[in-house]
Protein backbone atom coordinates (compact mmCIF):
# COMPACT_ATOMS: atom_id res chain seq x y z
CA UNK A 1 0.00 0.00 0.00
CA UNK A 2 1.54 3.54 -1.01
CA UNK A 3 0.33 5.92 1.56
CA UNK A 4 1.87 9.22 0.71
CA UNK A 5 2.81 12.40 3.36
CA UNK A 6 0.06 14.39 2.35
CA UNK A 7 -2.59 11.89 3.14
CA UNK A 8 -0.59 11.49 6.60
CA UNK A 9 -0.29 15.34 6.95
CA UNK A 10 -3.95 15.74 6.58
CA UNK A 11 -4.90 12.87 8.73
CA UNK A 12 -2.39 13.63 11.64
CA UNK A 13 -4.06 17.24 11.60
CA UNK A 14 -7.46 16.19 12.01
CA UNK A 15 -6.57 13.15 14.41
CA UNK A 16 -4.56 15.57 16.88
CA UNK A 17 -7.82 18.55 16.60
CA UNK A 18 -9.84 15.61 17.42
CA UNK A 19 -8.13 14.13 20.33
CA UNK A 20 -7.27 17.79 21.54
CA UNK A 21 -11.19 18.38 21.78
CA UNK A 22 -12.01 15.04 23.20
CA UNK A 23 -9.46 16.00 26.19
CA UNK A 24 -10.67 19.23 26.66
CA UNK A 25 -14.14 17.79 26.81
CA UNK A 26 -13.00 15.46 29.07
CA UNK A 27 -11.49 17.94 31.52
CA UNK A 28 -15.01 20.21 31.11
CA UNK A 29 -16.30 17.25 32.71
CA UNK A 30 -13.88 16.87 35.82
CA UNK A 31 -11.98 20.08 36.00
CA UNK A 32 -10.12 18.63 39.15
CA UNK A 33 -7.87 17.59 37.17
CA UNK A 34 -5.93 20.27 35.02
CA UNK A 35 -3.87 18.17 33.71
CA UNK A 36 -6.30 16.92 31.10
CA UNK A 37 -6.64 20.51 29.97
CA UNK A 38 -2.86 21.07 29.58
CA UNK A 39 -2.54 18.28 27.06
CA UNK A 40 -5.39 18.98 24.99
CA UNK A 41 -4.30 22.02 24.42
CA UNK A 42 -1.12 20.64 23.90
CA UNK A 43 -2.86 18.23 20.40
CA UNK A 44 -4.14 21.40 19.44
CA UNK A 45 -0.92 23.18 18.90
CA UNK A 46 0.32 19.96 17.02
CA UNK A 47 -3.11 20.45 14.90
CA UNK A 48 -1.84 23.55 14.41
CA UNK A 49 2.09 22.82 13.53
CA UNK A 50 1.71 20.14 11.27
CA UNK A 51 -0.82 22.14 9.55
CA UNK A 52 2.46 24.57 8.86
CA UNK A 53 4.57 22.01 7.95
CA UNK A 54 1.75 21.16 5.19
CA UNK A 55 2.05 24.44 3.85
CA UNK A 56 5.86 23.43 2.89
CA UNK A 57 6.54 25.04 -0.90
CA UNK A 58 3.72 27.29 -0.70
CA UNK A 59 4.81 29.10 2.14
CA UNK A 60 8.38 30.45 2.86
CA UNK A 61 10.80 28.58 5.44
CA UNK A 62 9.84 30.42 8.11
CA UNK A 63 7.08 29.87 8.13
CA UNK A 64 6.35 26.28 7.04
CA UNK A 65 9.72 25.05 8.74
CA UNK A 66 10.51 27.32 11.41
CA UNK A 67 7.71 28.65 13.26
CA UNK A 68 6.00 25.14 12.78
CA UNK A 69 9.02 23.67 14.87
CA UNK A 70 8.72 26.30 17.15
CA UNK A 71 5.11 25.57 17.71
CA UNK A 72 5.42 21.48 17.75
CA UNK A 73 8.54 21.99 20.46
CA UNK A 74 6.29 24.17 22.23
CA UNK A 75 3.32 21.59 22.01
CA UNK A 76 5.79 18.93 24.13
CA UNK A 77 6.58 21.29 26.41
CA UNK A 78 2.98 21.98 26.99
CA UNK A 79 2.73 17.65 27.12
CA UNK A 80 5.78 18.24 29.81
CA UNK A 81 3.99 20.65 32.18
CA UNK A 82 0.62 18.41 31.92
CA UNK A 83 3.27 16.05 33.79
CA UNK A 84 4.36 18.09 36.17
CA UNK A 85 0.93 19.58 36.90
CA UNK A 86 -0.55 16.16 37.16
CA UNK A 87 1.58 15.15 40.02
CA UNK A 88 1.12 18.45 41.68
CA UNK A 89 4.30 20.58 40.55
CA UNK A 90 4.71 24.06 39.60
CA UNK A 91 4.53 25.05 35.88
CA UNK A 92 7.76 26.64 34.49
CA UNK A 93 7.36 28.93 31.96
CA UNK A 94 10.70 29.67 30.97
CA UNK A 95 11.34 25.69 29.77
CA UNK A 96 7.48 26.05 28.12
CA UNK A 97 9.31 28.52 25.74
CA UNK A 98 13.16 26.85 26.01
CA UNK A 99 12.80 24.19 22.90
CA UNK A 100 11.45 26.98 20.35
CA UNK A 101 13.90 29.65 21.08
CA UNK A 102 16.85 27.37 21.08
CA UNK A 103 15.47 26.31 17.82
CA UNK A 104 14.69 30.00 16.42
CA UNK A 105 18.00 30.73 17.81
CA UNK A 106 19.72 28.33 15.82
CA UNK A 107 18.16 28.33 12.64
CA UNK A 108 19.51 32.21 12.95
CA UNK A 109 23.33 31.07 12.66
CA UNK A 110 25.31 31.64 9.62
CA UNK A 111 25.05 28.27 7.43
CA UNK A 112 22.32 26.46 9.22
CA UNK A 113 19.78 27.85 7.10
CA UNK A 114 20.63 25.16 4.27
CA UNK A 115 21.79 22.44 6.78
CA UNK A 116 18.86 20.43 6.76
CA UNK A 117 20.33 17.15 8.40
CA UNK A 118 22.20 19.60 11.43
CA UNK A 119 18.48 21.05 12.03
CA UNK A 120 17.02 17.93 11.90
CA UNK A 121 19.16 16.73 14.42
CA UNK A 122 18.46 19.52 16.80
CA UNK A 123 14.88 19.09 15.99
CA UNK A 124 15.21 15.71 17.22
CA UNK A 125 17.29 16.41 20.06
CA UNK A 126 14.73 18.88 21.40
CA UNK A 127 11.84 16.80 20.95
CA UNK A 128 13.17 13.89 22.87
CA UNK A 129 14.20 16.17 25.67
CA UNK A 130 10.97 17.34 26.12
CA UNK A 131 9.47 13.90 25.44
CA UNK A 132 12.00 11.81 27.83
CA UNK A 133 11.39 14.82 30.43
CA UNK A 134 7.41 14.02 30.52
CA UNK A 135 8.18 10.23 31.01
CA UNK A 136 10.74 11.28 33.72
CA UNK A 137 7.50 13.02 34.96
CA UNK A 138 5.65 10.29 35.32
CA UNK A 139 8.19 7.73 36.72
CA UNK A 140 8.77 9.95 39.49
CA UNK A 141 5.09 9.72 40.90
CA UNK A 142 5.24 6.12 40.59
CA UNK A 143 4.10 5.72 43.98
CA UNK A 144 0.85 6.81 43.19
CA UNK A 145 -0.67 3.45 42.39
CA UNK A 146 -2.13 4.12 38.54
CA UNK A 147 -1.40 0.87 36.38
CA UNK A 148 -1.27 2.96 33.05
CA UNK A 149 1.19 5.15 34.78
CA UNK A 150 3.81 2.28 33.24
CA UNK A 151 2.59 2.33 29.75
CA UNK A 152 2.54 5.95 29.52
CA UNK A 153 6.32 6.04 30.63
CA UNK A 154 7.12 3.20 28.52
CA UNK A 155 5.73 4.89 25.52
CA UNK A 156 6.87 8.07 25.84
CA UNK A 157 10.34 6.50 26.15
CA UNK A 158 10.27 4.52 23.18
CA UNK A 159 8.72 7.49 21.45
CA UNK A 160 11.96 9.85 22.23
CA UNK A 161 14.59 7.16 21.51
CA UNK A 162 13.16 6.94 17.97
CA UNK A 163 13.41 10.30 17.24
CA UNK A 164 17.11 10.21 18.22
CA UNK A 165 17.41 7.77 15.70
CA UNK A 166 15.47 9.94 13.19
CA UNK A 167 19.12 11.29 12.76
CA UNK A 168 21.14 8.20 10.85
CA UNK A 169 17.94 7.52 9.56
CA UNK A 170 17.79 11.36 7.47
CA UNK A 171 21.29 10.43 6.22
CA UNK A 172 19.21 7.99 4.44
CA UNK A 173 17.12 9.80 2.97
CA UNK A 174 16.65 9.88 -0.89
CA UNK A 175 17.02 13.48 -0.94
CA UNK A 176 16.03 14.98 -4.18
CA UNK A 177 17.48 18.03 -5.95
CA UNK A 178 14.00 19.86 -5.12
CA UNK A 179 13.99 18.54 -1.44
CA UNK A 180 10.94 17.60 -2.02
CA UNK A 181 9.88 16.09 1.36
CA UNK A 182 6.93 14.05 0.54
CA UNK A 183 8.80 11.86 -1.67
CA UNK A 184 10.78 10.18 1.22
CA UNK A 185 9.42 6.37 2.41
CA UNK A 186 11.23 6.51 5.41
CA UNK A 187 9.19 10.07 5.90
CA UNK A 188 5.82 8.08 5.59
CA UNK A 189 7.21 5.77 8.12
CA UNK A 190 7.85 8.15 10.69
CA UNK A 191 5.09 10.28 10.36
CA UNK A 192 2.49 7.26 10.67
CA UNK A 193 5.05 6.18 13.95
CA UNK A 194 3.95 9.48 15.32
CA UNK A 195 0.31 9.45 14.21
CA UNK A 196 0.12 6.39 16.09
CA UNK A 197 1.89 7.60 18.82
CA UNK A 198 -0.38 10.48 19.39
CA UNK A 199 -3.31 8.08 19.03
CA UNK A 200 -2.12 6.00 21.59
CA UNK A 201 -0.69 8.32 24.03
CA UNK A 202 -3.62 10.81 23.89
CA UNK A 203 -5.80 7.75 25.52
CA UNK A 204 -3.54 6.40 27.68
CA UNK A 205 -2.80 9.73 29.48
CA UNK A 206 -7.15 9.69 28.90
CA UNK A 207 -6.90 6.78 31.04
CA UNK A 208 -4.63 7.91 33.66
CA UNK A 209 -6.99 10.74 34.38
CA UNK A 210 -9.70 8.39 35.00
CA UNK A 211 -7.90 6.05 36.66
CA UNK A 212 -6.85 8.43 39.29
CA UNK A 213 -10.78 10.20 40.03
CA UNK A 214 -11.77 6.43 40.65
CA UNK A 215 -8.94 5.95 42.84
CA UNK A 216 -9.58 9.62 44.93
CA UNK A 217 -13.64 7.66 44.80
CA UNK A 218 -12.76 4.59 46.39
CA UNK A 219 -9.96 6.07 49.10
CA UNK A 220 -12.62 8.83 49.79
CA UNK A 221 -15.07 5.85 50.60
CA UNK A 222 -12.40 4.32 53.14
CA UNK A 223 -11.02 7.85 54.59
CA UNK A 224 -12.70 9.39 57.76
CA UNK A 225 -13.05 12.84 55.77
CA UNK A 226 -12.24 15.02 59.66
CA UNK A 227 -9.37 12.86 60.58
CA UNK A 228 -7.96 11.45 57.35
CA UNK A 229 -7.44 8.22 58.58
CA UNK A 230 -9.15 4.66 57.86
CA UNK A 231 -13.22 5.03 58.65
CA UNK A 232 -14.51 1.98 60.36
CA UNK A 233 -15.19 0.23 57.03
CA UNK A 234 -11.50 0.26 55.92
CA UNK A 235 -10.52 -0.85 59.46
CA UNK A 236 -12.43 -3.45 59.82
CA UNK A 237 -11.48 -4.77 55.49
CA UNK A 238 -7.56 -3.96 56.44
CA UNK A 239 -7.82 -5.84 59.92
CA UNK A 240 -9.32 -9.16 57.56
CA UNK A 241 -6.42 -8.47 55.26
CA UNK A 242 -4.30 -8.42 58.38
CA UNK A 243 -5.42 -11.51 60.33
CA UNK A 244 -5.34 -13.75 56.75
CA UNK A 245 -1.48 -12.84 57.01
CA UNK A 246 -1.02 -13.34 60.37
CA UNK A 247 -1.86 -17.31 59.67
CA UNK A 248 0.85 -17.47 57.08
CA UNK A 249 2.91 -15.66 59.58
CA UNK A 250 2.16 -15.49 63.28
CA UNK A 251 4.04 -12.61 64.83
CA UNK A 252 3.06 -11.08 68.26
CA UNK A 253 0.14 -8.69 67.84
CA UNK A 254 -1.78 -5.96 69.76
CA UNK A 255 -5.50 -4.70 69.57
CA UNK A 256 -5.83 -0.90 70.76
CA UNK A 257 -9.02 0.60 71.42
CA UNK A 258 -9.02 3.96 72.37
CA UNK A 259 -11.66 6.39 73.60
CA UNK A 260 -11.48 10.31 74.07
CA UNK A 261 -12.25 11.16 77.95
CA UNK A 262 -15.46 12.89 78.67
CA UNK A 263 -15.89 13.80 74.92
CA UNK A 264 -19.22 14.69 75.21
CA UNK A 265 -18.60 17.49 77.94
CA UNK A 266 -15.59 18.92 75.21
CA UNK A 267 -18.56 19.54 72.72
CA UNK A 268 -20.88 21.24 75.08
CA UNK A 269 -18.63 24.00 76.89
CA UNK A 270 -16.18 24.99 73.40
CA UNK A 271 -18.75 23.83 70.45
CA UNK A 272 -18.67 21.05 67.99
CA UNK A 273 -15.38 22.99 65.71
CA UNK A 274 -13.34 22.98 68.92
CA UNK A 275 -14.54 19.27 68.99
CA UNK A 276 -13.76 18.32 65.56
CA UNK A 277 -10.44 19.80 66.13
CA UNK A 278 -9.61 17.82 68.92
CA UNK A 279 -10.23 14.77 67.15
CA UNK A 280 -7.64 16.24 64.46
CA UNK A 281 -5.37 16.82 67.05
CA UNK A 282 -5.71 13.08 68.24
CA UNK A 283 -5.10 11.57 64.48
CA UNK A 284 -2.01 13.70 64.01
CA UNK A 285 -0.63 12.29 67.42
CA UNK A 286 -1.68 8.49 66.52
CA UNK A 287 0.16 9.29 62.96
CA UNK A 288 3.32 10.06 65.44
CA UNK A 289 2.92 7.88 67.87
CA UNK A 290 1.79 4.79 65.86
CA UNK A 291 4.18 3.14 63.39
CA UNK A 292 3.44 3.97 59.37
CA UNK A 293 3.07 0.16 58.91
CA UNK A 294 0.44 -0.11 61.54
CA UNK A 295 -3.05 0.66 61.14
CA UNK A 296 -5.27 3.09 63.03
CA UNK A 297 -8.95 3.86 61.89
CA UNK A 298 -11.75 5.51 63.55
CA UNK A 299 -14.55 3.62 64.34
CA UNK A 300 -17.06 5.98 64.98
CA UNK A 301 -17.60 9.39 67.38
CA UNK A 302 -14.81 9.87 69.40
CA UNK A 303 -13.86 6.00 69.50
CA UNK A 304 -10.63 4.78 67.90
CA UNK A 305 -8.72 1.41 67.38
CA UNK A 306 -5.11 0.53 66.26
CA UNK A 307 -3.66 -2.55 65.72
CA UNK A 308 0.34 -3.26 65.89
CA UNK A 309 1.94 -5.97 64.05
CA UNK A 310 5.28 -7.67 65.71
CA UNK A 311 5.02 -5.82 68.50
CA UNK A 312 5.00 -7.87 71.84
CA UNK A 313 3.09 -6.56 75.15
CA UNK A 314 4.92 -4.21 76.60
CA UNK A 315 5.50 -2.71 73.52
CA UNK A 316 2.49 -2.47 72.90
CA UNK A 317 1.70 -0.65 76.50
CA UNK A 318 4.05 1.19 75.55
CA UNK A 319 3.02 2.60 72.00
CA UNK A 320 -0.28 3.13 73.92
CA UNK A 321 1.49 5.32 76.99
CA UNK A 322 3.09 6.93 74.42
CA UNK A 323 0.14 8.02 72.24
CA UNK A 324 -1.58 9.13 75.62
CA UNK A 325 0.49 11.87 76.40
CA UNK A 326 1.33 12.70 73.25
CA UNK A 327 -2.42 13.89 72.91
CA UNK A 328 -2.72 15.21 76.61
CA UNK A 329 0.29 17.21 75.64
CA UNK A 330 -0.96 18.51 72.24
CA UNK A 331 -4.63 18.88 73.38
CA UNK A 332 -4.29 21.16 76.23
CA UNK A 333 -4.96 24.10 74.39
CA UNK A 334 -7.29 23.61 71.12
CA UNK A 335 -7.45 26.97 69.34
CA UNK A 336 -6.66 28.85 72.01
CA UNK A 337 -9.50 26.85 74.09
CA UNK A 338 -8.34 25.32 77.57
CA UNK A 339 -9.56 22.29 76.61
CA UNK A 340 -7.14 19.69 78.26
CA UNK A 341 -8.27 16.54 76.15
CA UNK A 342 -7.27 12.38 77.61
CA UNK A 343 -7.77 9.38 75.84
CA UNK A 344 -8.47 5.92 78.17
CA UNK A 345 -6.97 3.14 76.13
CA UNK A 346 -7.33 -0.71 76.12
CA UNK A 347 -5.04 -3.04 74.90
CA UNK A 348 -5.52 -6.63 74.06
CA UNK A 349 -2.37 -9.09 72.91
CA UNK A 350 -2.04 -12.16 70.77
CA UNK A 351 0.68 -14.48 71.12
CA UNK A 352 -1.17 -17.11 69.23
CA UNK A 353 -1.36 -18.62 65.11
CA UNK A 354 -4.97 -17.36 64.88
CA UNK A 355 -5.81 -13.82 65.14
CA UNK A 356 -9.28 -12.63 65.67
CA UNK A 357 -9.77 -9.56 65.32
CA UNK A 358 -13.61 -9.18 66.78
CA UNK A 359 -12.50 -11.39 70.04
CA UNK A 360 -9.07 -8.83 70.41
CA UNK A 361 -11.42 -6.06 69.69
CA UNK A 362 -13.61 -7.25 72.59
CA UNK A 363 -11.13 -7.54 75.28
CA UNK A 364 -9.54 -4.58 74.38
CA UNK A 365 -13.27 -3.20 75.32
CA UNK A 366 -13.36 -4.78 78.39
CA UNK A 367 -9.66 -2.81 79.16
CA UNK A 368 -11.21 0.37 77.97
CA UNK A 369 -14.02 -0.32 80.27
CA UNK A 370 -11.93 -1.05 83.47
CA UNK A 371 -9.38 2.39 81.98
CA UNK A 372 -12.14 4.85 82.26
CA UNK A 373 -13.63 2.97 85.80
CA UNK A 374 -10.12 3.64 86.67
CA UNK A 375 -9.88 7.33 86.65
CA UNK A 376 -9.52 7.82 83.16
CA UNK A 377 -6.12 9.38 80.94
CA UNK A 378 -4.56 5.75 81.36
CA UNK A 379 -4.01 2.31 79.80
CA UNK A 380 -4.94 -0.87 81.02
CA UNK A 381 -3.86 -4.40 79.34
CA UNK A 382 -6.86 -6.86 79.21
CA UNK A 383 -6.14 -9.66 81.38
CA UNK A 384 -7.92 -13.56 81.89
CA UNK A 385 -9.24 -11.95 84.78
CA UNK A 386 -11.09 -9.00 82.67
CA UNK A 387 -12.35 -10.98 80.35
CA UNK A 388 -14.04 -13.92 82.95
CA UNK A 389 -15.40 -10.86 84.85
CA UNK A 390 -17.00 -8.99 81.97
CA UNK A 391 -18.78 -12.35 80.62
CA UNK A 392 -19.91 -12.85 84.09
CA UNK A 393 -21.49 -9.31 83.73
CA UNK A 394 -22.62 -9.97 80.47
CA UNK A 395 -24.14 -13.63 82.26
CA UNK A 396 -25.51 -11.39 85.34
CA UNK A 397 -27.77 -8.50 82.91
CA UNK A 398 -28.86 -11.60 80.58
CA UNK A 399 -30.24 -13.07 83.81
CA UNK A 400 -31.24 -9.96 85.39
CA UNK A 401 -32.87 -9.30 81.92
CA UNK A 402 -35.01 -12.05 81.90
CA UNK A 403 -36.01 -12.33 85.53
CA UNK A 404 -37.38 -8.82 84.20
CA UNK A 405 -39.37 -10.51 81.85
CA UNK A 406 -40.64 -13.06 84.04
CA UNK A 407 -42.27 -10.90 86.44
CA UNK A 408 -43.81 -8.81 83.75
CA UNK A 409 -45.29 -11.73 82.36
CA UNK A 410 -46.55 -12.63 86.05
CA UNK A 411 -47.69 -9.30 86.32
CA UNK A 412 -49.98 -9.35 83.58
CA UNK A 413 -51.34 -12.51 83.87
Amino acid sequence: MNLDVNTLFMVTIYVEAILGLLLLFAWVQNTQIHAVAWWGFAHLMRAASVALFGLYGTAPNLVSIDLANALLFTAFAVTWTGARVFDGRPVEPVYLVTGAVIWLLVCRLPGMQDALRERALVAAGIITAYTWLTAYEFWRGRDEQLVSRWPAIFMLFAHGALFLLRTPLLAALPWAPTRDLTGSVWLTVLSFEALLFTISIAFILLAMAKERTELRHRTAAMIDPLTGIANRRAFLQDAKGIALRHGSNPRPTAVLLIDLDHFKSVNDRFGHAVGDRTLEIFADAARESIRANDLVGRLGGEEFAAILRDTSQEKAVAAANRLRESFAKAAQDVDGRPVCATVSIGVAQCEGPVLDVAELLAQADQALYFAKERGRNRVELASLGMVLEGQAEKQTARFSDGEASAVAATSAA
